[in-house]
């Protein structure tokens, strides 16, 4: 039986490993790739929650707040307020759509200070809130914090207090 030398089989071995690796690439560049998702509305709905009643919810059925310190004008939660209570985003190119109940004539968008723009109701701006770990909950309603109270909102656009 023949010996080989170590960098013979090390040459071996790299082209072995090379012709692999170049079948595999030719299958990668000829399998198409999914498009990626784009959204074309944000879909503000209705929804009744217990012990407060019919309250705006976001496509998820996440609840959305209002927060009083924005004063029906813009968003002034930022920085850490925005961690823990996310702005509802509105996607470059994507429209507001109501439905259930939800007045799509009180639906707009304001800038977002950090770039983008966010879903209002009634012209306030409308938020999630991170503790509220499932659709239906509503942990944040009523909370004075960050500087100020969040409410949940009623398809009339006013807080639930």
């Amino acid at each position: 039986m023949k010996k080989l030398s170590i960098p013979l089989l090390a040459g071996a071995l790299a082209v072995a490993v090379t012709a692999c690796g170049s079948s595999s690439s030719k299958t990668t560049s000829t399998t198409s790739k999914a498009p990626a998702k784009t959204v074309s509305a944000v879909v503000i709905s209705a929804k009744s929650e217990p012990g407060l009643g019919t309250v705006l919810v976001d496509s998820q059925g996440k609840t959305l707040y209002q927060y009083l310190p924005d004063n029906d004008k813009h968003v002034t939660c930022t920085g850490s307020c925005a961690s823990v209570w996310p702005a509802l985003i509105l996607p470059s190119g994507a429209k507001t759509a109501a439905s259930g109940g939800v007045k799509a004539s009180l639906l707009g968008s304001d800038p977002d200070p950090s770039g983008g723009e966010v879903v209002t109701y009634a012209g306030w701006p409308l938020y999630t809130y991170v503790a509220d770990a499932s659709p239906g909950s509503h942990s944040g309603q009523g909370l004075n914090v960050n500087g100020g109270l969040w409410y949940v909102m009623t398809t009339s656009g006013k807080a639930i207090k």
